[in-house]
């Protein structure tokens, strides 16, 4: 029997197609301790991360972080329980919940805290998806959900963006009359475009029946316009959003995040779950919602350096996506990774590229110092 799990939801692994075998190996793994590969941000991570020591002066714009950290009075909150560390302060999970739940309109039940976002996501994989239900993504998209599908024998099921870089959500809605769970991200990482609230409502009502609607709002707080889906959860509908701290609130680092839906449906992916959340995060998230003018602030500087470097690619010529987000996809006429190898040897670290747009890379909106190094390095070896 795996841990957490009922006798009835152990059945139910094996009611959605799992083979006796592949249900022992995911049992046998999460008793080991959770330590399923796509289980937290690592495997992700790993494909930006930069290998070798880091020059101390690098411009690191890989990994769309933010690189203003924390605000002051999160880092005063996370530096005040640091000496309380020994207890597990459960409550401090239970006070993010209830701060989050009043901040978004939903009731406390309908807000589960986690380590990060990409924990519930793959915890969703593994509660709604199976070898005979699918897991559906747009591509190019963040590829966390898809490996955990293949890892567990599901089909993953990537469906290009239409011609506007949003998600085209009747392309998504019939790609599997059996998909298990839908996933969009909004704005889309990698390439920070909007996909209009009409569209989601449109795939929420016409997705395959009994599917789950997953809408990853990571970046939601940085993109002006963006329109957020909580409402919807707080009607009882099919859907989980995911949010995290990592982005406007700058604690990549520190790992907090939530996902948001009907109390049913959260219950389905909590048994994934192991062990208590780190305090310094609980605290650093709930001190962040309660800044009045965090949010705005922090849009509006992103959106200063964005469109300045937009402005600039404009300027030379150079094809991007346009983005409303923290990064932006662009268009290098070659191999991309040629270009990202090029970059590091100026000390200016890239992300990534992703297989169905083997030209494009991503770059993340830095400081405004670290974009007029990328700026001159750009320059240099695309010249």
């Amino acid at each position: 029997m795996i841990p957490n799990l009922s006798p009835e939801e152990c059945k139910d692994f094996l009611k959605r197609g799992f083979s006796r075998r592949n249900f022992g190996r995911i049992a046998t793994m999460l008793t080991a301790g959770a330590t399923l590969p796509f289980y937290n941000e690592s495997a992700m991570a790993q494909l930006s991360e930069i290998k070798g020591k880091i020059p101390p002066d690098a411009v690191l714009i890989n990994a769309n972080e933010n690189p203003m950290g924390p605000c002051k009075e999160a880092a005063e909150a996370i530096h005040g329980i640091v000496e309380k560390g020994g207890r597990y302060m459960y409550g401090l999970t239970n006070d993010l919940r209830d701060t989050m739940a009043a901040v978004e309109g939903v009731k406390p039940e309908y807000v589960r805290p986690f380590a990060g976002s990409s924990a519930p996501l793959h915890q969703a994989v593994l509660a709604f998806c199976s070898p005979t239900k699918s897991y559906v993504a747009g591509d190019p998209g963040y590829e966390a959900g898809g490996r955990a599908a293949q890892f567990i024998g599901a089909k993953a099921v990537n469906v290009p963006l239409n011609k506007d870089y949003a998600h085209d959500v009747k392309a998504m809605a019939r790609a599997d009359s059996n998909a298990g769970l839908i996933y969009l991200c909004n704005p889309n990482n990698p390439t920070g475009t909007l996909t209009s609230r009409e569209d989601m409502e449109w795939l929420l009502a016409n997705k395959p029946a009994g599917s789950i609607l997953m809408v990853d709002e990571a970046y939601i707080h940085i993109a002006p316009g963006a329109s957020t889906m909580v409402d919807m959860a707080g009607k009882d509908k099919e859907i989980i959003i995911l949010r995290t701290f990592s982005k406007l609130y700058g604690m990549a680092g520190l790992r907090a995040g939530a996902a948001i839906g009907r109390p049913d449906l959260l219950d389905k992916i909590m048994p994934y779950s192991a062990g208590a959340l780190p305090v310094t995060s609980m605290v650093g998230a709930n001190a962040s919602l309660k800044v009045k003018d965090l949010v705005p602030y922090r849009r509006k500087k992103i959106q200063e350096v964005r469109e300045d470097t937009l402005s600039w690619l404009d300027k030379h010529n150079f094809h991007y996506v346009p983005s409303v987000s923290n990064k932006f996809m662009v268009d290098v006429k070659r191999p991309g990774r040629e270009i990202i190898d090029a970059m590091a040897r100026e000390k200016v670290y890239i992300g990534r590229v992703w297989p169905s747009w083997p030209t494009y890379v991503r770059v993340s909106i830095g400081t405004h110092d670290d974009m007029e190094k990328f700026k001159a390095a750009f320059l240099k070896v695309m010249a």
